[in-house]
């Protein structure tokens, strides 16, 4: 059974990362859908984790990613998701943001590093508008390159063209 301890709102999210930053804590985040947890996730959460000694992962909303993927996303439900993330050891904090992009919830925790796949360009706020926030009190992106081959939606068109063989 995943970790419930792992699992937290932000406002008490918040209060825990002051206290990590004051202790000299290097506070990683990443965020996504997670819908599908395959290698290239795994990739980017252990790459993710190796750059500080806390790694928080945000984790869209089943209304969030409905609005971002389509009415037949996610194919796995927020709890779901939320307990196969916890079970990961790279991870140490989730929480769930309702909002299409993490802006809120880092414009309040102000990770030193954030992290995100390399089908995003930190140069492209219109794409990636928390990089933004990111830059402007002085924080981190990085981009971690894709795993080639992995990623959900390619899972999914697999199991389609394997149903209507």
């Amino acid at each position: 059974m995943a970790s419930s301890s792992k699992i937290i709102n932000l406002t008490e999210l918040a209060e825990l990362v002051s206290v990590l930053k004051k202790k000299g804590k290097k506070v990683v985040w990443t965020n996504g859908c997670f819908d599908i947890l395959h290698a290239g996730h795994i990739h980017l959460l252990e790459q993710a984790r190796s750059f500080g000694d806390i790694l928080i992962v945000g984790l869209n909303t089943d209304d969030s990613i409905k609005r971002l993927k389509g009415p037949e996303r996610p194919i796995n439900p927020e709890n779901e998701r939320v307990q196969v993330i916890s079970a990961l050891s790279p991870v140490d904090y989730i929480v769930l943001f309702e909002e299409d992009t993490p802006c809120n919830a880092i414009s309040i925790l102000m990770p030193d590093i954030h992290v995100k796949g390399g089908d995003y360009d930190p140069n492209d706020y219109e794409k990636m508008p928390e990089a933004k926030i990111i830059n402007e009190y002085g924080g981190e992106v990085k981009i971690i390159p894709l795993v080639k081959g992995h990623s959900t939606t390619n899972i999914i068109k697999k199991i389609k063209s394997v149903e209507n063989r």
